[in-house]
Protein backbone atom coordinates (compact mmCIF):
# COMPACT_ATOMS: atom_id res chain seq x y z
CA UNK A 1 0.00 0.00 0.00
CA UNK A 2 3.06 2.28 0.14
CA UNK A 3 3.18 3.14 -3.58
CA UNK A 4 5.34 6.05 -4.77
CA UNK A 5 3.76 9.35 -3.82
CA UNK A 6 1.70 10.91 -6.63
CA UNK A 7 2.33 14.52 -7.77
CA UNK A 8 -0.50 15.68 -5.47
CA UNK A 9 1.58 14.69 -2.45
CA UNK A 10 4.50 16.83 -3.61
CA UNK A 11 2.19 19.77 -4.37
CA UNK A 12 0.61 19.45 -0.93
CA UNK A 13 3.97 19.31 0.84
CA UNK A 14 5.15 22.43 -0.97
CA UNK A 15 1.95 24.30 -0.10
CA UNK A 16 2.23 23.27 3.56
CA UNK A 17 5.88 24.33 3.75
CA UNK A 18 4.83 27.80 2.63
CA UNK A 19 2.42 28.08 5.55
CA UNK A 20 5.25 28.29 8.04
CA UNK A 21 7.07 31.15 6.33
CA UNK A 22 7.42 33.92 8.91
CA UNK A 23 6.25 31.72 11.79
CA UNK A 24 9.12 31.26 14.29
CA UNK A 25 10.08 27.55 14.47
CA UNK A 26 9.81 27.54 18.26
CA UNK A 27 6.28 28.96 18.11
CA UNK A 28 5.24 26.36 15.52
CA UNK A 29 6.68 23.53 17.63
CA UNK A 30 4.93 24.74 20.80
CA UNK A 31 1.62 25.03 18.96
CA UNK A 32 1.90 21.50 17.57
CA UNK A 33 2.84 20.01 20.94
CA UNK A 34 -0.16 21.66 22.60
CA UNK A 35 -2.55 20.66 19.83
CA UNK A 36 -1.36 17.04 19.74
CA UNK A 37 -2.07 16.78 23.46
CA UNK A 38 -5.68 17.87 23.12
CA UNK A 39 -6.98 17.87 19.55
CA UNK A 40 -7.51 14.11 19.35
CA UNK A 41 -8.93 13.87 22.85
CA UNK A 42 -12.38 14.56 24.23
CA UNK A 43 -12.71 18.12 22.92
CA UNK A 44 -16.23 18.57 21.47
CA UNK A 45 -16.29 19.50 17.78
CA UNK A 46 -18.37 22.59 18.57
CA UNK A 47 -15.53 23.93 20.75
CA UNK A 48 -12.52 23.86 18.40
CA UNK A 49 -9.11 24.40 19.93
CA UNK A 50 -7.59 25.66 16.68
CA UNK A 51 -7.67 29.26 17.86
CA UNK A 52 -6.11 31.19 15.00
CA UNK A 53 -4.23 30.92 11.73
CA UNK A 54 -0.90 30.19 13.43
CA UNK A 55 -2.44 27.24 15.29
CA UNK A 56 -4.01 25.85 12.13
CA UNK A 57 -0.90 26.40 10.01
CA UNK A 58 1.33 24.57 12.49
CA UNK A 59 -1.10 21.71 12.97
CA UNK A 60 -1.79 21.36 9.22
CA UNK A 61 1.92 21.30 8.39
CA UNK A 62 2.43 18.61 11.01
CA UNK A 63 -0.64 16.37 10.59
CA UNK A 64 -2.04 16.93 7.11
CA UNK A 65 0.59 14.84 5.24
CA UNK A 66 -0.11 11.83 7.50
CA UNK A 67 -3.88 12.16 7.11
CA UNK A 68 -3.46 12.51 3.34
CA UNK A 69 -1.32 9.35 3.05
CA UNK A 70 -3.63 7.27 5.27
CA UNK A 71 -6.77 8.31 3.40
CA UNK A 72 -5.05 7.89 0.03
CA UNK A 73 -4.05 4.32 0.97
CA UNK A 74 -7.64 3.50 1.95
CA UNK A 75 -9.01 5.08 -1.23
CA UNK A 76 -6.55 3.15 -3.42
CA UNK A 77 -7.70 -0.13 -1.89
CA UNK A 78 -11.31 0.94 -2.45
CA UNK A 79 -10.60 1.97 -6.06
CA UNK A 80 -9.07 -1.46 -6.74
CA UNK A 81 -12.36 -3.06 -5.63
CA UNK A 82 -14.49 -0.77 -7.86
CA UNK A 83 -12.28 -0.42 -10.96
CA UNK A 84 -14.97 1.00 -13.24
CA UNK A 85 -16.32 3.53 -10.74
CA UNK A 86 -15.32 7.19 -10.43
CA UNK A 87 -17.05 9.47 -7.90
CA UNK A 88 -19.07 12.24 -9.48
CA UNK A 89 -19.13 14.22 -6.24
CA UNK A 90 -17.34 14.15 -2.87
CA UNK A 91 -18.41 15.27 0.60
CA UNK A 92 -15.73 15.31 3.31
CA UNK A 93 -17.24 15.42 6.81
CA UNK A 94 -15.08 16.99 9.52
CA UNK A 95 -12.43 17.56 6.88
CA UNK A 96 -10.66 20.53 8.47
CA UNK A 97 -8.01 21.74 6.04
CA UNK A 98 -9.06 19.22 3.38
CA UNK A 99 -6.57 16.34 3.45
CA UNK A 100 -9.21 13.87 2.22
CA UNK A 101 -10.14 16.17 -0.67
CA UNK A 102 -6.50 16.08 -1.76
CA UNK A 103 -6.46 12.28 -1.39
CA UNK A 104 -9.58 11.85 -3.56
CA UNK A 105 -8.05 14.10 -6.23
CA UNK A 106 -4.89 11.98 -6.11
CA UNK A 107 -6.89 8.75 -6.52
CA UNK A 108 -9.29 9.65 -9.34
CA UNK A 109 -8.53 11.97 -12.25
CA UNK A 110 -10.88 14.73 -13.27
CA UNK A 111 -12.80 17.41 -11.43
CA UNK A 112 -15.95 16.94 -9.35
CA UNK A 113 -18.07 18.96 -6.93
CA UNK A 114 -16.38 18.79 -3.51
CA UNK A 115 -17.66 20.07 -0.17
CA UNK A 116 -15.62 20.08 3.04
CA UNK A 117 -17.60 20.40 6.27
CA UNK A 118 -15.98 21.40 9.56
CA UNK A 119 -16.79 23.52 12.61
CA UNK A 120 -13.39 25.24 12.83
CA UNK A 121 -13.55 28.33 10.62
CA UNK A 122 -9.75 28.92 10.73
CA UNK A 123 -9.20 25.37 9.42
CA UNK A 124 -11.64 25.89 6.56
CA UNK A 125 -10.05 29.22 5.65
CA UNK A 126 -6.59 27.69 5.57
CA UNK A 127 -7.84 24.68 3.61
CA UNK A 128 -9.15 27.07 0.95
CA UNK A 129 -5.76 28.78 0.84
CA UNK A 130 -3.85 25.50 0.48
CA UNK A 131 -6.24 24.15 -2.16
CA UNK A 132 -5.39 27.07 -4.45
CA UNK A 133 -2.15 25.19 -5.22
CA UNK A 134 -4.06 22.43 -7.06
CA UNK A 135 -6.33 23.40 -9.99
CA UNK A 136 -8.57 20.37 -9.31
CA UNK A 137 -9.38 21.75 -5.84
CA UNK A 138 -9.83 25.45 -6.50
CA UNK A 139 -13.64 25.20 -6.63
CA UNK A 140 -14.05 23.21 -3.40
CA UNK A 141 -16.84 24.52 -1.19
CA UNK A 142 -15.65 25.07 2.40
CA UNK A 143 -18.68 25.07 4.69
CA UNK A 144 -18.91 25.52 8.44
CA UNK A 145 -21.09 22.88 10.10
CA UNK A 146 -21.40 21.36 13.54
CA UNK A 147 -20.52 17.66 13.22
CA UNK A 148 -23.02 15.74 15.33
CA UNK A 149 -26.47 14.21 15.53
CA UNK A 150 -28.18 17.22 13.95
CA UNK A 151 -25.96 17.20 10.85
CA UNK A 152 -27.83 16.90 7.55
CA UNK A 153 -25.84 15.70 4.53
CA UNK A 154 -26.58 16.35 0.86
CA UNK A 155 -26.73 13.37 -1.48
CA UNK A 156 -23.43 12.64 -3.22
CA UNK A 157 -21.42 9.75 -4.63
CA UNK A 158 -18.65 9.59 -2.01
CA UNK A 159 -18.55 10.56 1.66
CA UNK A 160 -15.25 10.48 3.55
CA UNK A 161 -14.97 10.67 7.34
CA UNK A 162 -11.34 10.69 8.42
CA UNK A 163 -10.05 11.04 11.99
CA UNK A 164 -13.43 12.36 13.11
CA UNK A 165 -15.30 9.58 14.94
CA UNK A 166 -12.81 9.70 17.83
CA UNK A 167 -13.89 13.30 18.51
CA UNK A 168 -17.59 12.43 18.85
CA UNK A 169 -19.80 10.97 21.54
CA UNK A 170 -21.19 7.49 20.86
CA UNK A 171 -24.66 8.80 19.86
CA UNK A 172 -23.09 11.36 17.52
CA UNK A 173 -20.87 8.69 15.94
CA UNK A 174 -23.91 6.52 15.25
CA UNK A 175 -25.85 9.45 13.81
CA UNK A 176 -22.96 10.50 11.56
CA UNK A 177 -22.39 7.02 10.11
CA UNK A 178 -26.12 6.63 9.48
CA UNK A 179 -26.28 10.06 7.82
CA UNK A 180 -23.31 9.19 5.60
CA UNK A 181 -24.93 5.89 4.61
CA UNK A 182 -28.18 7.66 3.75
CA UNK A 183 -26.46 10.34 1.66
CA UNK A 184 -23.80 8.43 -0.27
CA UNK A 185 -23.25 5.66 -2.77
CA UNK A 186 -19.85 4.99 -1.18
CA UNK A 187 -18.45 5.69 2.29
CA UNK A 188 -14.80 5.60 3.39
CA UNK A 189 -14.02 5.96 7.10
CA UNK A 190 -10.47 6.27 8.47
CA UNK A 191 -9.46 6.28 12.13
CA UNK A 192 -6.16 6.06 14.05
CA UNK A 193 -4.62 2.58 13.95
CA UNK A 194 -5.18 1.89 17.64
CA UNK A 195 -7.43 -0.64 19.38
CA UNK A 196 -9.95 2.14 20.06
CA UNK A 197 -9.75 3.37 16.48
CA UNK A 198 -10.33 -0.14 15.17
CA UNK A 199 -13.32 -0.56 17.52
CA UNK A 200 -14.89 2.60 16.10
CA UNK A 201 -14.26 1.37 12.54
CA UNK A 202 -15.87 -2.01 13.31
CA UNK A 203 -18.87 -0.25 14.82
CA UNK A 204 -19.21 1.86 11.66
CA UNK A 205 -18.67 -1.19 9.44
CA UNK A 206 -21.57 -3.00 11.11
CA UNK A 207 -23.86 -0.01 10.61
CA UNK A 208 -22.92 0.32 6.95
CA UNK A 209 -23.64 -3.37 6.33
CA UNK A 210 -26.98 -3.03 8.13
CA UNK A 211 -27.75 -0.10 5.80
CA UNK A 212 -27.25 -2.32 2.74
CA UNK A 213 -23.61 -1.54 1.91
CA UNK A 214 -21.06 -4.06 0.59
CA UNK A 215 -17.57 -3.97 2.13
CA UNK A 216 -14.98 -3.25 -0.56
CA UNK A 217 -11.83 -2.92 1.58
CA UNK A 218 -9.86 -3.84 3.53
CA UNK A 219 -11.96 -6.92 4.25
CA UNK A 220 -12.36 -9.56 1.51
CA UNK A 221 -15.94 -10.15 2.73
CA UNK A 222 -18.93 -8.48 4.37
CA UNK A 223 -19.23 -11.05 7.14
CA UNK A 224 -18.28 -10.46 10.78
CA UNK A 225 -14.64 -9.59 11.44
CA UNK A 226 -12.78 -12.80 12.42
CA UNK A 227 -10.68 -11.00 15.05
CA UNK A 228 -11.93 -11.94 18.52
CA UNK A 229 -12.80 -8.73 20.40
CA UNK A 230 -10.01 -7.63 22.71
CA UNK A 231 -7.39 -10.01 21.29
CA UNK A 232 -6.04 -7.91 18.42
CA UNK A 233 -6.99 -5.11 16.06
CA UNK A 234 -6.88 -4.60 12.31
CA UNK A 235 -4.75 -1.69 11.17
CA UNK A 236 -2.35 -0.72 8.41
CA UNK A 237 0.56 1.61 7.78
CA UNK A 238 1.28 4.45 5.35
CA UNK A 239 4.73 5.99 4.92
CA UNK A 240 4.89 9.76 5.35
CA UNK A 241 7.80 12.01 4.41
CA UNK A 242 8.86 13.96 7.47
CA UNK A 243 9.06 17.74 7.24
CA UNK A 244 11.51 19.81 9.24
CA UNK A 245 8.62 20.56 11.61
CA UNK A 246 8.12 16.82 12.22
CA UNK A 247 11.79 16.48 13.10
CA UNK A 248 11.67 19.53 15.38
CA UNK A 249 8.69 18.24 17.34
CA UNK A 250 9.61 14.56 17.51
CA UNK A 251 13.38 14.95 17.59
CA UNK A 252 13.83 12.17 15.04
CA UNK A 253 16.46 11.96 12.36
CA UNK A 254 14.72 9.65 9.86
CA UNK A 255 13.31 11.36 6.73
CA UNK A 256 10.02 9.48 7.14
CA UNK A 257 7.57 8.04 9.65
CA UNK A 258 4.82 5.45 9.40
CA UNK A 259 1.22 6.48 10.03
CA UNK A 260 -0.86 3.65 11.51
CA UNK A 261 -4.55 3.72 10.62
CA UNK A 262 -7.70 1.59 10.52
CA UNK A 263 -10.35 1.99 7.85
CA UNK A 264 -13.43 0.65 6.14
CA UNK A 265 -14.58 1.36 2.58
CA UNK A 266 -18.06 0.31 1.48
CA UNK A 267 -20.51 0.88 -1.37
CA UNK A 268 -24.18 0.40 -2.16
CA UNK A 269 -23.30 -1.03 -5.58
CA UNK A 270 -21.49 -4.31 -6.38
CA UNK A 271 -17.82 -4.45 -5.41
CA UNK A 272 -14.92 -6.80 -6.14
CA UNK A 273 -13.01 -7.10 -2.87
CA UNK A 274 -9.57 -8.68 -2.74
CA UNK A 275 -9.50 -12.50 -2.40
CA UNK A 276 -7.42 -11.92 0.74
CA UNK A 277 -5.62 -9.04 2.47
CA UNK A 278 -2.14 -9.00 4.02
CA UNK A 279 -2.85 -7.87 7.59
CA UNK A 280 0.66 -7.92 9.05
CA UNK A 281 4.08 -6.96 7.75
CA UNK A 282 5.28 -9.97 5.69
CA UNK A 283 8.09 -11.98 7.27
CA UNK A 284 10.81 -12.67 4.72
CA UNK A 285 13.03 -15.62 5.59
CA UNK A 286 15.56 -17.68 3.67
CA UNK A 287 13.66 -19.22 0.76
CA UNK A 288 10.21 -18.38 2.11
CA UNK A 289 7.80 -15.57 2.93
CA UNK A 290 5.19 -15.78 5.70
CA UNK A 291 1.98 -13.89 4.97
CA UNK A 292 -0.72 -13.26 7.56
CA UNK A 293 -3.96 -13.04 5.60
CA UNK A 294 -7.57 -12.13 6.21
CA UNK A 295 -9.42 -14.46 3.85
CA UNK A 296 -12.89 -14.76 2.40
CA UNK A 297 -14.02 -17.61 4.69
CA UNK A 298 -13.93 -15.33 6.83
CA UNK A 299 -10.79 -16.35 8.70
CA UNK A 300 -7.28 -15.25 9.61
CA UNK A 301 -4.62 -17.62 8.31
CA UNK A 302 -0.87 -17.68 7.81
CA UNK A 303 0.35 -18.74 4.38
CA UNK A 304 3.93 -19.76 3.60
CA UNK A 305 5.13 -18.99 0.07
CA UNK A 306 8.38 -20.67 -0.95
CA UNK A 307 10.68 -20.67 -3.97
CA UNK A 308 8.77 -23.68 -5.25
CA UNK A 309 5.86 -21.33 -5.95
CA UNK A 310 7.86 -19.57 -8.68
CA UNK A 311 6.42 -16.21 -9.69
CA UNK A 312 4.14 -16.22 -6.66
CA UNK A 313 7.25 -16.31 -4.44
CA UNK A 314 8.64 -13.24 -6.19
CA UNK A 315 5.30 -11.49 -5.67
CA UNK A 316 5.31 -12.47 -1.98
CA UNK A 317 8.76 -10.94 -1.51
CA UNK A 318 7.40 -7.69 -2.95
CA UNK A 319 4.11 -7.82 -1.01
CA UNK A 320 3.48 -5.12 1.55
CA UNK A 321 1.32 -4.83 4.63
CA UNK A 322 -2.19 -3.99 3.47
CA UNK A 323 -1.83 -5.38 -0.07
CA UNK A 324 -4.38 -7.62 -1.74
CA UNK A 325 -3.30 -11.26 -2.11
CA UNK A 326 -2.66 -12.85 -4.49
CA UNK A 327 -1.69 -9.90 -6.69
CA UNK A 328 -3.79 -9.23 -9.75
CA UNK A 329 -2.37 -10.76 -12.98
Amino acid sequence: MNAPAPPAAETLRAALAGLLDGLPPRQASRAVERLIASYRGATPTDAPILRDRADVAAYAAYRMPATFEAVRSALEAFADAVPEWVPGGHLDVGGGTGAAAWAVAATWDGERPVTVLDWAEPALALGREIAAADPALRDVRWQRARIGAALSLESTDLVTVSYVLNELTAPDRTALVDAAAAAAQAVVIVEPGTPDGYARVIEARERLIAAGFHIAAPCPHSEACPIAPGTDWCHFSARVSRSSLHRQVKGGSLPYEDEKFSYVAAARFPVEPAPARVVRKPQIRKGQVLLDLCETDPALNRTTVTKRHGDLYKAARDADWGDAWPPAP
